[in-house]
Order: C-alpha cells, then structure tokens, then sequence
C-alpha cells in the first residue's frame, strides 16, 4: 500500500483487479476544499488510459512489477523467445503480449520484460532503435507533392516514411513508441 502523496510516473496501481501504470499526476489544492491529486492512468494490459482523481493522502494499493533486462533470440510460431540476461533462463511471450514492439524487433536485442506474479505484462524497447531500409522505391528529384516523404520497409517487415532521398540499405534510427523516421545513422 502506498499513499496517493507518494505517486510517480511508472508506479503500478491494483485498482478493481486491474493493473493501472501512472503515466502521469498532479498534487491540487485549491483555494477552498480538500487536496487531491489528478492522475492519468494506462491500463498496463489494454493500453486503454483513463483519468482519475484520488483524495490527498488516500491509500492505493500498489502492484510489484518486475522489469528484468531480456535478450530477444527467435520467433518460435506464434510465440517470441526471450532469455534473462541474468540467469540466462529463457521465457516464451505470445505475440498478442509482445503487440507493436515485434515491428522494431531483431534478433539478439536487448528490450525490458515486465512480469507480475508470473504473468508477462509487456515488452518494452529503447526509445529508438536503428534498422536497416529493405526496400523503398526511388525518390524523384523535385517531387515534393507528398511532403517529402515516401514509405519504406524495414529489415523487420514494419513500414514507416521516410525522406525522397533515402535508398535501399541505408540504416534509419526509428523511434518505437510511435515509428517516426529520426534521422539517418552512418
């Protein structure tokens, strides 16, 4: 149990049952009336993010949330194999569980694995990982009427835009929270 007053960003909270993640807070006093703190909370499973607001100095009930550094090794059907970094134990995480990270994926990268009372809760990468461009068609000199941008896939199979001048086998930095082209890596 912990006190609304010590909320932070990542915390974990078992509220109804559900793991929620504090994305964000904020501790409110207003001129008259009672403090209390506005959060904004995801549910760790869903994704889903809602609001809530708890009184000051109300007890929530935190959840332990064990994050271990894992090494990405294969793709074994539908589900993908991790290995502890620590114990070198290997862990199998269904697809559905993985979600979007697998766009950004390769073998033998490092990526977070986040367990509750044995449960997988998600993967999580770096910010951004640098991946190599399989395939993009040729950018035209002077085209701009698309904005400058054309798709591209990455050695992975995920998709994103990327700059006219970008050609096939140029490694690209992406960010994984959104796959946003961030530069070109040399």
């Amino acid at each position: 149990m912990a006190s609304t007053n010590d909320l932070k960003n990542g915390l974990v909270l078992n509220i109804d049952g559900q793991l929620w993640s504090v994305v964000e807070f904020q501790h409110v006093k207003p001129g008259k009336g009672p403090a209390f703190v506005r959060t904004k909370l995801k549910n760790v499973l869903s994704g889903k993010v809602v609001d809530k607001t708890f009184n000051a100095g109300v007890k929530v009930e935190t959840a332990s949330v064990d994050r271990s550094d894992m090494q990405y090794l294969y793709k074994d059907g539908n589900d993908y194999v991790f290995m502890d970094t620590k114990t070198y134990d290997q862990l199998n995480i269904p697809a559905e569980t993985v979600g979007k990270v697998a766009d950004y994926l390769l073998e033998n990268q490092e990526a977070i694995v986040a367990q509750h009372d044995g449960t997988v809760l998600y993967v999580e990468l770096p910010a951004s990982v640098v991946l190599e461009i399989s395939h993009t068609e040729p950018g035209l000199q002077g085209d701009r009427s698309s904005g400058g941008t054309k798709p591209a896939t990455l050695e992975t199979g995920a998709e994103i835009q990327v700059p006219l001048f970008l050609e096939q086998g140029t490694k690209v930095k992406v960010d994984t929270r959104d796959g946003s082209y961030l530069g070109r890596v040399s």
